[in-house]
């Protein structure tokens, strides 16, 4: 890339990153150019859709979480370590207005731009997943793409909410009482098992 050409793509990425944090996910292709002071033709030139944006402004995070996934799973037990990075996952998506919702394509759309970095770190994020199963700190039906979008839908829901949440409704409690959810439960007598309940053995 020439030198001119990789000052516009550094300006195009500043500006982006600054407009998204302004404006969310949906902020106009037209008035980023305008800022990085190159026309919609340069940014098409560079970022052919939004998405590749997108992509261009995110990788560095998506490398940044890929990698945390592997900390974690060093430093920690399995159980606090998928609880500790899908923290940093609950962080993450609250960087842009709008962010959660456009990560969701990606997960199933192999055709999508995001779709790599988002592969990467779902495998990372179902290494930890699958550790915590094994520790039997989750149950052993649950996928990471479950899992993926419990963590989606409390992002988005805290992303609609504009006004400060009270501390019952905070993301990280709200996280806590996800992955306590998703524990294995004790076996009990009369549990439910393929929609009917059992009794009590001799009853």
């Amino acid at each position: 890339m020439r030198a001119d050409a990789r000052r516009n793509y550094e300006r195009l990425l500043a500006e982006a990153r600054v407009a998204f944090a302004e404006h969310g996910t949906g902020a106009s292709l037209e008035d980023i150019a305008r800022r990085a002071g190159v026309g919609t033709g340069t940014l098409y030139r560079h970022f052919p859709a939004r998405e590749a944006l997108l992509e261009a402004v995110l990788r560095e995070e998506f490398q940044r979480l890929t990698a945390s996934a592997g900390v974690a799973a060093a430093a920690r037990p399995a159980g606090p370590a998928l609880l500790a990075w899908l923290r940093e996952l609950v962080a993450f998506n609250g960087t842009y207005r709008g962010l959660t919702a456009v990560l969701m394509q990606p997960l199933l759309d192999p055709a999508s731009e995001l779709h790599a970095a988002c592969e990467a770190m779902r495998t990372a994020g179902g290494d930890l997943l699958r550790a915590a199963q094994q520790a039997g700190r989750i149950r052993p039906d649950v996928t990471v793409l479950e899992l993926f979008t419990l963590v989606s839908g409390l992002s988005w829901a805290h992303e609609q909410t504009s006004a400060a949440l009270p501390g019952s409704l905070a993301p990280d409690r709200l996280l806590h009482l996800t992955v306590e959810g998703l524990a294995p439960r004790p076996a009990q007598s009369g549990v439910m098992q393929s929609g009917v309940m059992q009794a009590d053995a001799g009853r």
